[in-house]
């Protein structure tokens, strides 16, 4: 598969209407079947159920009729919670979230329950006939009777009518729930975590990066957010031409029109640049797939608005900066070197951008610095955070950049804070500066 039909597969899941439109045909069928299995005659032992009073056709009529009816009512009110619940969410606390919300599954699932139950009252209710309507011309003997009342079916609409009972209540506690910000921040952050473990498997084992090996360009030929790399057909090519591949992109970055994607050594480039192209998926957007700093960016969003004037909301900062931290000291532990092709005992022939903890850092404490110098309680926090996050950390060198982003908040807060609320940091800081002076042995780093 290509990279756009893979990240088509997991922008498909990600889309609101996907799981209503597949539930909904499985309803159908669903309907279609149980129909079949009432004409044919399956459904007579339900006529020895005491308990189970059979339906008369009007009744059952008027039954499908609400269910229907309501089913729609709901779905539609279900829609406009939810589209209220992200308009708040992307209000307070950033554009970026509106992707997490809309990829919520009990969102989803809830809108598809109501429109699959909607739909297959709606194919049960057409097979029911009246006693006194003429019967089917041309059909076989049970359609030739005077009159049918699906039992099982109804019976089927009376469960999918208890489940989605169960959906809406679950619903009704899904949403306020999940727009808490700490349940929004805990969804964002243990998601960066599961993605970081994901991309960088290999811990507590650090090696050299390997250097790229040059060669011809291959150029971008239109202009967005490079979104998926598919490495799996861009080792195929390169095995299939004996070629070398470095990449000097990242998912997430930015391209244009003749801006490099990779060089190509020990291949004709014209040769395959077609075949290349189709391995990176473009798109007008930034998504979580393949990148964690995103995810990163999210956490810094929400702390950077939460310390705007505006919001002026320090303990919703606070959590996002322990999130970061965890984040920053799984990175800190990880050998950031992919190996894209999970080759064993060969040498891959895809070199992706050599990515470095340095380069994390920056992207989540050193984006949030400036706004967390304002306040007290947060760059108090931030220290803390800083200490705790170099404690799983070995490498000395990974350590520095860490004593180096207190430094620099140290820094800051001299220029934004005065008076007892500066002179906190800084006993704070000197706290913090003990901890991390503390020597560590030395293990080979990117």
């Amino acid at each position: 598969m290509t990279a756009e039909i893979k990240f088509l597969w997991a922008r498909l899941n990600a889309n609101y209407w996907f799981y209503p439109a597949l539930f909904s045909l499985i309803a159908a069928a669903l309907a279609f079947l149980m129909i079949y299995l009432d004409r044919s005659g399956a459904a007579q032992w339900l006529n020895n159920v005491e308990w189970l009073a059979p339906a008369r056709p009007k009744g059952a009529a008027d039954m499908l009729t609400v269910m229907a009816g309501s089913m729609i009512g709901t779905a539609a009110t279900v829609f406009s919670i939810t589209i209220a619940a992200v308009a708040y969410a992307s209000g307070n606390y950033g554009p970026r979230l509106l992707t997490n919300f809309m990829e919520d599954r009990g969102n989803q699932l809830s809108l598809a329950t109501f429109i699959a139950s909607f739909v297959y009252a709606l194919i049960v209710l057409r097979s029911v006939r009246a006693e006194d309507e003429t019967p089917v011309a041309g059909g076989d003997a049970m359609t030739a009777l005077p009159g049918f009342t699906p039992q099982l079916s109804l019976l089927g609409a009376y469960i999918l009518l208890a489940i989605c009972v169960g959906v809406l209540v679950f619903f009704l506690n899904h949403i306020p729930s999940s727009i808490r910000i700490n349940k929004v921040l805990e969804g964002i952050g243990s998601r960066l975590l599961g993605a970081i473990r994901e991309t960088y498997p290999i811990e507590d084992d650090l090696g050299e990066a390997r250097e790229p090996e040059g060669g011809e360009p291959v150029t971008s030929w239109e202009t967005g957010y490079i979104q998926m790399i598919d490495f799996e057909d861009l080792e195929a090519i390169a095995e299939e031409c004996g070629g070398t591949f470095s990449l000097k992109v990242r998912t997430g970055d930015f391209v244009h029109r003749e801006l490099t994607l990779m060089e190509v050594k020990d291949c004709k480039p014209e040769d395959i640049e077609e075949r290349v192209r189709e391995c990176f998926s473009l798109g007008p957007t930034r998504t979580p797939e393949q990148d964690p700093q995103f995810l990163i960016d999210e956490l810094v969003e929400i702390g950077l608005r939460a310390l705007s004037p505006g919001i002026n909301d320090p303990f919703t900062a606070i959590t996002a900066l322990h999130w970061l931290g965890a984040a920053t000291a799984e990175v800190g532990r990880r050998d950031l070197h992919k190996d894209v092709c999970g080759s064993e005992g060969k040498e891959c022939r895809i070199i992706p951008a050599a990515d470095d903890f340095q380069h994390y850092a920056d992207r989540g404490f050193g984006s949030i610095r400036s706004a967390v110098a304002t306040n007290p309680a947060a760059a108090k926090v931030m220290l803390e955070t800083l200490e705790n996050a170099a404690v799983p950390i070995k490498h000395e060198g990974r350590r520095a950049v860490l004593r180096l982003e207190g430094d620099l908040l140290m820094k800051q807060a001299e220029h934004s804070l005065k008076g007892p609320d500066l002179k906190e940091v800084e006993v704070r800081y000197r706290e913090f500066s003990t901890k991390l002076d503390r020597p560590k042995p030395v293990r080979a780093v990117s």
